[in-house]
């Protein structure tokens, strides 16, 4: 795994924690501002309602429907307000915008009863006559100390987002200057910590390489210029012990680096005494990183810890796999000897490593591969094979015989064939989609299910199935026409084969919030529940026996799922056994017509 500079670590963080201050004071004080616009606008309701009420109050004792519904009609019009009058009991008098005669009592509305009980109220909630959210204010209409009606002023809160719109423009371009100037910012601190780290890793690099002349500038910090203090020291002190391990290194290093196994040497204590490049490579070690260090901080893999473990215990060979995940799944077969004194007492060892990867890989490919075709293949191969060998035998001398046995095997072939071209198309579509070369453009769903039934729909005729489409004429959805197509014809093919003769196959398209669905319905069997988790593999069948007599390759299934997934939608199935079974493809909403 390729790792990131610590530039590329620090830069991020100082960013996030940037534009997450920006981005919370930028919604503070838009929150802030749309309270008070929110707030002003109740104030504003409440001293217009007021405003009406000498003139209102005048018409209520004693109440003058009519003009008090005129009234409420004027002033609504002329101040862009709904505006209703109620009387004590919670009738409403007058309204702004629908008769009063046909409005329901408002006792109940939170604002009006607060009104009633002589406090002003208000409340904010959706309104099913206006279709919209409102906010409503009530005043109540006092005489003597009695309330004798309610005065309720409201208005749509679309219009306190108005003046938001200019706001959030200024506030947006605002946040993405401040944002632009916190990345420099951010870059500029993140770099310069990691330069002088960096100076030193590039030292590090050279003393590696055997400069141990070179030096590290000492940067300002206390903390990196001690540890480049450090490193200058350690490059002096390299010096000294440079020529000892180059002796050692070279008395075993010829043979170790020549091997393309790689050999791992431990002693008793399970202390790691040297090991060649091969091994360093395999098990993903920094070449002088392991040396006289224990094993299970080197190599941390518990069957090669099981496997030397073994070998100490039965002081003999022994060999095994060893599975390894650095980034990638490895196979090592691993071969471990212990190694003995002249004295024949264990003084460690030797763990013989060869990878294997490649070849368990194919193994597995091969044997998944033998599984899956052969067992689909082997039937019509024998019967081809058996009705060939008949002929030969004699049976080409009898026409009769002869006519059948070919068709026979015709048949067969029919199948072969199907089954190759099936896996092909599932290779094709497989491939397209891991390369995203699947094209999509808007495209009318009932044309391609018209155009689906239409090839169903000799088969179904010939087993008096009835096909009915449900779909609205506009829908539509950004697809590849010809692999949806494909789709519904193999789940259409799938209902006529399963279905009871003289029932009927449902194929219907609608849309919902959250997707594009078309299902496809039969009145079948069923399926039982145990089956419908493996329903869509590669051929797996649920009667096996009744699937190759209709003549199904085990791949259509397998098929419907690859090309719904290269749409980035998903395929579902509900069943129940006895009663038939609904295939569901949902695409994206993104794919949706947004007509």
């Amino acid at each position: 795994m390729k790792k990131k500079r610590l530039l590329w670590h620090l830069f991020p963080y100082f960013l996030a924690v940037s534009l997450l201050s920006i981005l919370a004071a930028s919604w503070f004080v838009s929150q802030r501002l749309h309270h008070f616009y929110v707030a002003r606008t109740g104030l504003d309701l409440e001293a217009r309602a007021r405003l009406l009420r000498p003139e209102i109050e005048s018409l209520i004792a004693p109440v003058n429907p009519a003009a008090l519904d005129a009234l409420c009609k004027r002033l609504g019009h002329d101040s862009n307000t709904r505006i209703t009058v109620m009387l004590p009991d919670g009738s409403v008098a007058g309204d702004s915008e629908e008769s009063a005669a046909h409005m329901e009592n408002h006792a109940d509305r939170p604002e009006v009863a607060d009104a009633l009980q002589g406090r002003t109220g208000t409340s904010t909630r959706y309104s099913t006559t206006r279709q919209r959210n409102m906010m409503y204010v009530a005043v109540p209409v006092e005489r003597d100390g009695n309330v004798i009606g309610v005065i309720r002023t409201a208005l749509a809160l679309y219009s306190v987002e108005q003046p938001f719109r200019a706001f959030r423009l200024e506030l947006l371009a605002g946040i993405v200057f401040l944002v632009l100037l916190a990345g420099v910012g951010s870059f500029a601190v993140s770099r310069r910590i990691s330069r002088p780290i960096e100076e030193m890793k590039t030292a590090a690099e050279r003393f590696a390489l055997g400069n141990l002349s070179h030096r590290v500038p000492v940067p300002e910090s206390e903390e990196l210029g001690e540890l480049a203090q450090v490193l200058n020291r350690l490059a002096g002190e390299l010096g000294d012990k440079i020529t000892l391990l180059e002796r050692q290194s070279n008395e075993q290093g010829t043979m170790f680096a020549s091997m393309m196994e790689g050999v791992v040497a431990i002693d008793e204590s399970r202390r790691v005494i040297n090991l060649n490049p091969a091994a360093e490579r395999l098990l993903g070690i920094r070449p002088g990183d392991a040396f006289n260090r224990s094993l299970q901080e080197v190599i941390r893999n518990s069957d090669l810890h099981k496997l030397i473990e073994q070998a100490f215990e039965k002081e003999e060979s022994v060999e095994g796999d060893v599975v390894l995940f650095n980034g990638e799944e490895r196979y090592l077969l691993a071969h471990v000897t212990t190694l003995k004194s002249a004295l024949g007492r264990s003084t460690g060892a030797m763990v013989v490593l060869n990878d294997v990867t490649r070849l368990r890989k194919l193994e597995n490919l091969r044997r998944d591969f033998v599984a899956n075709v052969s067992h689909e293949l082997k039937t019509p191969i024998t019967s081809i094979k058996g009705f060939v060998e008949t002929l030969q035998e004699g049976a080409v001398n009898h026409p009769e015989d002869a006519r059948r046995f070919l068709g026979i095997i015709a048949k067969h072939a029919d199948r072969l064939n199907s089954i190759i071209e099936d896996l092909l198309s599932l290779s094709r579509i497989e491939q397209q989609a891991e390369i995203s070369q699947v094209a999509l453009e808007r495209a009318s769903i009932r044309d391609v299910l018209n155009a689906a039934v239409q090839l169903c729909q000799p088969k179904a005729a010939a087993r008096d199935i009835r096909i009915e489409i449900e779909c609205p004429a506009d829908l539509a959805a950004r697809i590849n026409a010809p692999l949806m197509e494909q789709a519904i014809v193999n789940l259409v093919e799938n209902a006529v084969k399963f279905s009871v003769q003289g029932k009927t196959v449902l194929v219907r398209a609608a849309v919902s919030k959250e997707a594009v669905l078309i299902s496809i319905r039969d009145e079948g069997p069923g399926i039982p529940a145990e089956h419908l988790p493996r329903i869509f593999e590669r051929f797996y069948r649920v009667d096996k026996a009744r699937s190759r007599q209709l003549g199904g390759t085990g791949l259509g299934l397998s098929i419907v799922r690859h090309i719904v997934l290269a749409h980035g939608g998903k395929v579902e199935v509900d069943s129940t056994v006895g009663v038939g079974s609904t295939f569901t493809i949902a695409l994206p909403v993104a794919s949706r017509n947004p007509a």
